[in-house]
């Protein structure tokens, strides 16, 4: 065992020598062509000593006001290149789109998802399933009637969920959850779950454990120093989950075989399954049950995360600021009254859009973006990018743009407002990113925040618990891969 251990041990610090090497005589390359600036790194560790890793998206705004809107960090081996301010931004993944369209490879999602699926997919793979994805969703509903027509249903049950808790204080996290999750679920595999189902709520577990456990700073650690991850076991928790899930999609699949029909296809899986059979006599198949699991967990994940943990935040800011709240509900009275709320309504309530959109903008759920990496030699802003560089494109600093926002630390509706009260939209409106890798479902998370909170403040009004007072509410985010609220409690007052 002792000679096993010191086997492991010198291979890594062989491996970790020979990295050294290799990505210093890359840099060194490249040294001469004004390569973007950034702090003096130290040897092995790079910049890590510099970073708060539970929040590192406020290391990287404090850098871009010391060395500007494109700047270089190095994480460990690695260099990395980060995108600061709107214009920043957009000049690179709008702008210059294709150069900046790919994903670096990283540890942890590499080890998660093999590089299959469409989050954390490279090259044609990922264009492959990007497309079928959106075609795919588009077909079964998505920014359509039918779509539609589940949310209001879901919002019905979500509301009888809060009625249910009589005016007492409650967590409605997982009930949030649950009504958000049946959305994806019903396009996914064709059906919605109770939310007593402890199938269904388990799964729902999995994936925010999953989410808050890849936002962990030993997670973080491995992500830079991959060669320690025998030493760190930092994602033996994430693989077991990870596993778990699969398990039971696995068991779906095989459940959708049995009864597939091409001509009548019912769900996401089916649709995928199709595809999979009319490429049995290909070479270069992508329809391989590989990329299912992953493309699935990847849906399941963005179609629940992002737009549950923005609902938490809504609801927690609308406990904040309970004036805001009363001038939503004035408006809905006034438009719609008792009546359901339907998209339709959006362009005619625009206080509750300039809420919603400030909500997302606010509660910058992903301050990081997800990483993008150059696919050729790039210049931007005069500083020169090589091909395969790891770029972070900040987009905490987009939402935050002192030149783009009026108030930008604060919650303020009132930036998607033009002086007659009409809804402005903002180029510098960010949260689902731009360019070639922007949020597949963008449209189907629109309709749902719009329909959820709508609804949920039609029917009730939301208080703080007893005692607590509004100068009381939290609002610093949980440590977690995005940035979600802490627990908290609510009342729900049913409004006549």
């Amino acid at each position: 065992m002792e000679w096993s251990s010191c086997t492991s041990i010198g291979l890594v610090f062989i491996l970790t020598f020979l990295s050294i090497l290799k990505m210093r005589a890359f840099w060194n390359n490249h040294r001469g062509k004004n390569f973007p600036p950034g702090p003096r790194a130290l040897p092995i560790i790079g910049n890590l000593h510099l970073f708060d890793l539970k929040r590192p998206y406020r290391t990287y705004l404090q850098l871009s006001k010391l060395y500007g809107p494109v700047f270089s960090v190095q994480m460990g081996l690695r260099k990395i290149v980060v995108l600061s301010g709107y214009e920043t931004v957009k000049e690179a993944l709008v702008n210059q789109a294709d150069a900046f369209a790919e994903r670096p490879k990283i540890p942890i999602f590499q080890d998660l998802t093999k590089g299959y699926g469409i989050v954390f997919a490279h090259g044609e793979n990922w264009k492959v399933m990007r497309r079928f994805t959106l075609t795919t969703l588009r077909d079964f509903g998505m920014g359509k009637r039918d779509i539609e027509d589940r949310i209001v249903e879901e919002y019905g049950y979500l509301a009888d969920s809060i009625v249910a808790q009589e005016g007492k204080p409650f967590d409605g996290s997982k009930m949030i959850n649950a009504a958000v999750a049946n959305i994806i679920v019903t396009i996914i595999l064709g059906k919605r779950f109770d939310c007593k189902d402890s199938r269904f709520m388990r799964l729902i577990d999995l994936i925010k454990e999953n989410v808050r456990l890849a936002g962990k700073p030993l997670v973080t650690i491995y992500n830079i120093f991959p060669q320690l991850g025998s030493l760190l076991r930092a994602n033996k928790i994430l693989l077991q989950r990870r596993d778990e899930f699969q398990a039971y999609l696995e068991a779906t699949f095989v459940e959708c075989l049995k009864t597939l029909d091409k001509n009548d296809q019912r769900n996401f899986i089916d649709a995928f399954l199709v595809k999979q059979q009319e490429e049995k006599s290909t070479t270069n198949g992508y329809f391989h049950n590989d990329n299912l699991l992953s493309l699935i967990s990847n849906l399941f994940t963005a179609g629940i995360e992002t737009i549950s943990t923005t609902l938490n935040w809504g609801f927690l800011l609308m406990l904040k600021y309970p004036e805001i709240q009363r001038k939503v509900q004035e408006e809905i009275e006034r438009v719609i009254g008792s009546n359901p709320p339907r998209i339709k309504h959006r362009t005619q309530m625009p206080y509750t859009d300039a809420v919603i959109h400030e909500i997302q903008r606010f509660a910058n759920i992903l301050p990081l973006n997800l990483p993008h990496e150059t696919v050729a030699d790039v210049t931007l802003k005069g500083y020169f990018i090589p091909k395969g560089t790891y770029i972070i494109p900040l987009l905490a600093s987009v939402l935050q743009d002192k030149s783009q926002w009026e108030k930008p630390d604060m919650f303020y509706p009132e930036h998607f407002l033009d002086a007659n009260g009409k809804f402005v939209k903002k180029d510098a409106f960010m949260p689902f990113s731009a360019g070639r890798r922007i949020c597949a479902g963008e449209t189907l998370a629109k309709m749902e925040l719009f329909l959820f909170f709508t609804r949920l403040l039609q029917k009730f009004t939301f208080h703080p618990p007893p005692g607590v007072s509004t100068s009381d509410l939290d609002l610093s985010p949980a440590i977690s891969f995005n940035i979600s609220p802490k627990p908290y409690k609510m009342c729900a007052v049913t409004r006549s």
